[in-house]
């Protein structure tokens, strides 16, 4: 009679293959013909309508909007696909043989977040080529350095954001209710198309809390700028926002995960 013992595969195989294959599997509909138009035919036409009211409005110009616009689209990749990644393991049933593994949770978590970092970075990217392209947007060459540590530094934070918001999923009902609401709500208060200061102080206070504020305001900074200078505390308020969410939804994953073996509740995730 011989026994088999379960042993804890390498972290760097869960974070690189089992990052890689999770987001291949969840997300089945990663093909050109729906992956080209939801990740930058939305953000293109956003970018275009808010510059556009913007120009006829007299609020501000051009930049404003694209800067805004080309940093919150990070979010549809990082918010969206994170809290899809965590809440379909509970919707397709995988989750409860996820838990069960010895693997190590860390590498779980940002195995599955990297490839979502990336493709928040390449939204982005894109947003910026297409207002330098089509609209009244301009940037120095010495600006791009400074713009692509904010941008990581945002799409890091909103990634962290989206993990918070899909480990709530492992209980809440419809994560995808709350993940909508939170996307249209950092619309309004994080600075994208309405300046911070003309917002009541209530609603300001709440967008200072929440990833992308202090990233836009960073990337503006350096965009009309060109460089990096006086962009410190926002950029640190952004990594540190998003330090936060990532504790806080680590956190909430690992206590989920004890009460399911105390209360054997698995299956109902």
């Amino acid at each position: 009679m011989s026994t088999q013992v379960l042993t804890r595969p390498a972290p760097w195989r869960v974070f690189f293959i089992g990052g890689l294959i999770s987001y291949r599997a969840l997300f089945n509909w990663l093909r050109p013909a729906i992956y080209i138009p939801t990740m930058f035919g939305s953000p293109a036409f956003q970018i275009i309508f808010f510059a556009y009211v913007g120009r006829f409005s007299g609020l501000r110009d051009d930049s404003f909007f694209v800067v805004g616009n080309a940093v919150q689209a990070c979010s549809m990749a990082s918010i969206y696909g994170m809290t899809m990644t965590i809440a379909n393991e509970r919707y397709f049933g995988t989750l409860s043989p996820l838990l069960a593994s010895p693997a190590s949770r860390i590498a779980l978590f940002l195995g599955r977040a990297a490839p979502l970092i990336a493709n928040g970075l390449l939204v982005s990217v894109f947003g910026f080529v297409l207002g330098a392209v089509l609209l009244d947007f301009d940037v120095t060459w010495g600006a791009i350095p400074g713009l692509a540590a904010v941008l990581l530094i945002t799409v890091l934070s909103c990634t962290a954001f989206g993990m918070t918001l899909g480990t709530v999923g492992l209980r809440a009902r419809d994560v995808f209710f709350i993940s909508n609401l939170m996307y249209f709500l950092m619309l309004l208060l994080c600075g994208v198309n309405i300046p911070l200061e003309v917002l009541p102080g209530w609603m300001r206070g709440i967008g200072e809390m929440l990833p992308l504020t202090h990233g836009i305001a960073a990337a503006r900074v350096v965009a009309d700028s060109g460089s990096m200078a006086g962009i410190g505390r926002d950029l640190s308020m952004e990594a540190a926002i998003g330090l936060g969410y990532a504790i806080i939804g680590y956190g909430l994953f690992r206590y989920f995960e004890r009460e399911g073996r105390r209360t054997g509740s698995l299956h109902n995730f």
